[in-house]
């Protein structure tokens, strides 16, 4: 998952650097006054969004994978503290019948 997130990242100061790149040499256009480092970072996340979907589809197929398997074995921990707890009160309870 970090990996994944990593790499996305990278991608992400990639474009950044290309658009960055790209807006100050005059090929993009700028921003409205004061909104030009903006609309530079929102013009990256456009541009890196579609790239990061297609290039690291492996790498997110991967990390959902460890995902489930977390969430699996969290429900399984879930599901056998559920069944101590549930054998302890049958067994208090068998014990304060017997008193």
């Amino acid at each position: 998952m970090l990996r994944y997130t990593l790499m996305r990242l990278g991608i992400f100061a990639g474009c950044l650097v290309v658009v960055w790149g790209l807006v100050y040499s005059g090929l993009a256009p700028r921003g409205l006054g004061a909104s030009n480092g903006l609309w530079i970072i929102m013009l990256a996340l456009v541009f890196s969004a579609p790239i990061s979907f297609v290039v690291l589809r492996k790498e997110r197929d991967r990390a959902s994978v460890q995902i489930v398997r977390r969430v699996d074995r969290m429900k399984a921990n879930l599901e056998a503290n559920r069944n101590q707890e549930d054998v302890a009160d049958e067994s208090s309870r068998a014990q304060g019948q017997t008193s």
